[in-house]
């Protein structure tokens, strides 16, 4: 950069002189000219100089010797001198800095605004994966974090600073990184009382977006030994230590677990420990099982010490994620829990999850239970938990026929339980219970008798009569027959499908297979007498 000039200080800029002064000052430390620097604060009214402390305190973050780190620290003493006051901007701006520089340090992005886009996109990618989710009531995640991003955009740049080009490729040391977080702890100390708790809160949350956002995972440092002399870990120690407010904390670390950022997760956890900080594990636990976010919902487990799976397991098996609750499962969850999912899963009509958990749970448990899991589901009510509860006794959930029928009709017949949904009970005395059987016996001979009139009086031009025995059977039963092999669960049909199949079979000469374990047989025998090209 050319020597620089002297510059003979003036009462107040035009608005383009002061844009061609932000940029100016921003070359001088980015360049490292302190001179030039120092000149130019003589010529900044008061929100230039608030821009000038933002501007120098991001240079921080590329400094690598002490003799930086003192002309960084007595140009900020020299901007505050001149009246510069507004360090609740500068802390904030300067930690989302810090975690820019550690998320796409050297990367081909290198300006604030190809960061920003990676971000962008990062977001809409976890928007899509939301699908609506909010964390806060009424508050969705995205357009906070986006307003948040526009807001800290503007003014805003680690592009062709002299440290960044210098060593775009280059690790930091550890004693670099103890230089700049030991500027950073001076600036803090100059500031004092006037960062309030949500100052350093709004840092805190700033520090952690750049992370959250980035496509490229990275080493943050927080396993090393002394986890708060890398830069990430110990710039959140400082931030914590000043007085994070507890909302916003958990609220990141709700953040982290739902993008599965399980190193920042990790730095709060021990921030928290290391600050007796109490810290709401188990929302961030339930945010990282609703997205399957597997390795963050094992930390919150191993160093998070979460013991509440009731709540998230529930939550999967109601949504129908069915690798988050093999998971629970993989890690030990108790019988009486996977009870409790069962019945989430049934009221829910999510066929996958309910037909796992029955090979998970033991069949003594089950029909201990059986009366009470369908009672469970009853009180949820709505039109999803009949279909489920319909897929549960079709897939035999007792492991015997006649238990499950039996089960079914004294469910059906518990009138005076005031806890049993009166619709689920009302669903399964019309298609469950054994007077449900008896009608479906009726169903069938009433029907046969009307083939029986159509094929003897039936005016059509189409004369029944005469056309094949297979195709008389196909245009009297194929519907009954689809009805049956569609029937959810699959290995039982309802009381009153069973007693029209059983009418079906004696009609057709099948013989009478009225046993409750029969209903393979009832349809064998009907499939056997209908066309092949309808099977």
């Amino acid at each position: 950069m050319e020597k620089s000039e002297t510059f003979r200080p003036v009462q107040k800029l035009t608005t383009q002189e002061s844009n061609e002064w932000g940029n100016l000052f921003q070359r001088a430390v980015s360049f490292y000219d302190w001179k030039l620097s120092e000149s130019l604060i003589l010529l900044a009214g008061p929100q230039a100089l608030n821009d000038a402390l933002c501007i120098t305190l991001d240079s921080v973050w590329f400094l690598s010797t002490q003799e930086e780190s003192n002309a960084i620290m007595g140009l900020i003493e020299k901007i505050v001198a001149n009246g510069a006051h507004d360090f609740g901007s500068a802390v904030v701006r300067t930690s989302f800095m810090a975690s820019c520089v550690q998320a796409f340090h050297g990367r081909t992005t290198s300006t604030i605004a190809c960061a920003v886009t990676e971000m962008a996109q990062g977001l809409r990618d976890f928007v899509l994966e939301c699908d609506g989710h909010v964390l806060f009531e009424g508050e969705p995640i995205a357009k906070e974090i986006h307003e948040f991003i526009e807001w800290m955009g503007p003014g805003f740049n680690f592009s062709g600073h002299q440290g960044n080009r210098d060593r775009a490729n280059y690790n930091l040391q550890a004693d670099e990184i103890q230089l700049q977080l030991s500027a950073l702890k001076t600036f803090l100390d100059l500031a004092g009382n006037q960062l309030t708790s949500k100052d350093f809160s709004m840092a805190f949350y700033a520090a952690c977006l750049p992370l959250y956002l980035s496509s490229t995972s990275f080493d943050l440092g927080c396993t090393s030994g002394n986890w708060e002399t890398t830069a990430i870990p110990g710039l959140f120690g400082m931030l914590v230590k000043g007085g994070v407010e507890s909302g916003l904390f958990n609220y990141s670390l709700v953040l982290a677990s739902s993008f599965g950022n399980t190193e920042i997760v990790r730095i709060i956890l021990k921030a928290a420990q290391t600050n007796n900080l109490n810290v709401d594990v188990d929302r961030a636990f339930n945010f990282a099982c609703l997205y399957s976010r597997f390795g963050t919902m094992e930390c919150l487990v191993e160093e998070g010490n979460n013991v509440d799976f009731r709540t998230p397991l529930l939550g999967a098996a109601k949504s129908g994620c069915k690798p988050v609750v093999e998971w629970f499962v993989k890690m030990g969850c108790r019988d009486t829990e996977l009870c409790i999912a069962l019945v989430a899963a049934t009221s829910s009509n999510q066929a996958d999850v309910v037909a796992y958990l029955l090979h998970q749970l033991p069949d003594d448990l089950l029909a201990q239970r059986s009366f009470n899991i369908l009672k469970a589901v009853g009180r949820v009510g709505g039109v999803n938990s009949l279909k489920g509860v319909a897929f549960l006794l079709g897939s035999d959930f007792l492991g015997d026929p006649a238990t499950t029928y039996t089960v079914a009709d004294t469910f059906a017949g518990s009138g005076d339980d005031d806890d049993a949904n009166p619709e689920l009970r009302a669903f399964l005395q019309e298609h469950w219970s054994e007077r449900a059987f008896s009608d479906g016996i009726r169903q069938g001979q009433e029907h046969y008798m009307n083939i029986v009139r159509v094929l003897k009086w039936g005016e059509s031009p189409i004369c029944l009569a005469i056309l094949p025995p297979e195709l008389r059977v196909a245009i009297a039963y194929l519907p009954l027959y689809r009805e049956c092999v569609n029937a959810a669960g699959s290995r039982l049909v309802s009381q009153r499908l069973r007693g029209q199949l059983v009418e079906a079979v004696r009609r057709l000469g099948g013989g009478v297979l009225d046993g409750v374990n029969q209903c393979r047989e009832l349809l064998a025998v009907l499939e056997r007498r209908l066309p092949q090209f309808t099977s």
